[in-house]
């Protein structure tokens, strides 16, 4: 009976792989949608996307600094996060609009509560959002070789035909990171194959939308195709909906997250007064992870003595 037992402390399964190694993967992911970002959208992209970054790593060092907590800046979470605000920020924004959010995202959604591995939502989501509520005109302002225009959802949302290659590609206009949908895609292969991330939630999160979409939207697979390419669907489902932090743990909990992010999106797009809808689908998730990982939980392996 001795031998079935084996008492430890936890953590019961290790391993040598370091949140900075994660953080490192996870930006270097990211870097093929920054660099057609930048090529597309000209210097001013990558002026936001240092000034996001600037403004998550100096939050973190001076809330810590000043809070008398150890300095957290090394391990690459607040670079991540800065490098995710900045490719969803339109390419024509005002500098002081990026970098306040980014401090949003590191003090109020990520240090007030603990910081890493203790925020709720993703912080560079909730900041976006806390933009868009705050600064509507202005995170909702695209342009495309200087001349403004509406994206694709936009059309789609009006009723109006898009085109679908260069969704694809990326010669479209939007936010700085979610334009080129295969930059987002190699960076996404990137990091299932270094096992960064699993296919459960992006595959989950895909497929429920694409069904929801062809229901409830158009029968037909090009509007379809369309909406899995437009707008940062693609970048959410990888890069945001994946992150640690904010989603399940157990299996099963990742995939009913997968497709309750693919409802909620697919709800906002269709029928709310926005075309757009990834990331209020996403916050909104993050708050129902620990219900869903509640209800998800496997059942302890083990033996069980009968019952007088």
């Amino acid at each position: 009976m001795n031998k079935l037992l084996n008492v430890s402390s936890s953590p019961h399964a290790r391993n040598n792989v370091l949140t900075q190694n994660l953080m490192l993967d996870v930006a270097i992911a990211m870097i093929p949608a920054s660099v057609y970002g930048v090529y597309q959208f000209g210097l001013k992209a990558l002026c936001i996307l240092l000034v996001t970054v600037a403004g998550a790593v100096l939050s973190e060092y001076v809330y810590e600094s000043l809070m008398g907590k150890p300095i957290t800046v090394m391990d690459g979470s607040a670079l991540v996060t800065g490098m995710i605000l900045g490719l969803n920020m339109p390419p024509e924004i005002p500098l002081w609009i990026p970098f306040l959010g980014s401090i949003f995202a590191i003090i109020v959604v990520k240090q007030i509560y603990g910081g890493l591995g203790q925020n709720f939502m993703n912080p560079a989501l909730a900041a976006r959002c806390f933009l868009l509520i705050s600064f509507a005109n202005q995170m909702s302002a695209f342009k495309l070789d200087g001349v403004s225009g509406a994206t694709p959802l936009s059309v789609l949302k009006n009723g109006g035909s898009v085109d679908v290659a260069a969704m694809f590609v990326g010669r479209i206009p939007g936010t700085i990171g979610e334009v080129s949908v295969i930059a987002l895609l190699i960076g996404a292969v990137y990091l299932l194959v270094k096992k960064v991330i699993s296919i459960r939630i992006p595959a989950a999160y895909l497929i429920s939308f694409a069904v929801f979409v062809f229901i409830f939207g158009q029968h037909d697979p090009a509007y379809v195709l369309a909406h899995l390419c437009g707008g940062g669907l693609i970048f959410g489902a990888f890069f945001m909906a994946t992150d640690y932090v904010t989603s399940p743990i157990t299996p099963n909990g990742q995939i009913l997250f997968g497709i309750l992010l693919g409802v909620l999106t697919g709800l906002f797009r269709l029928f709310g007064g926005s075309a757009e809808g990834v990331s209020y689908a996403i916050i909104i998730s993050n708050l129902l992870v620990p219900l869903i990982e509640k209800a998800t939980l496997p059942v302890a392996f083990g033996k069980e003595g009968k019952k007088a």
